[in-house]
């Protein structure tokens, strides 16, 4: 019973990859990616930066996960577009 116990407690932190995300070049795409951070920040997500001594650090949590996601910090990931149905034009 205290072996569950021990790998209970080893999978609460979540496991981040070692590569940085990929930059994104779409602004679309940054929006989204940015916004979903933000929501996640906004329900008590912690910073993934230190701010630097000399800069000023946003203090909103949509300009905090802008910097994230220029930092390459969040981690997203694009579901393959579906294929439209037999018979439909898009």
């Amino acid at each position: 019973m205290e072996d569950a116990n021990e790998l209970n407690d080893q999978n609460d932190a979540p496991v981040l990859p070692t590569e940085p995300a990929p930059p994104i070049q779409s602004r679309f795409l940054f929006v989204d990616v940015a916004a979903l951070r933000a929501k996640q920040l906004r329900r008590g997500a912690r910073v993934r930066f230190e701010p630097e001594p000399v800069v000023a650090a946003p203090h909103k949590p949509e300009r905090i996960a802008m910097e994230e996601v220029r930092r390459g910090l969040v981690y997203y990931d694009v579901p393959a577009q579906r294929e439209a149905p037999a018979g439909r034009e898009a």
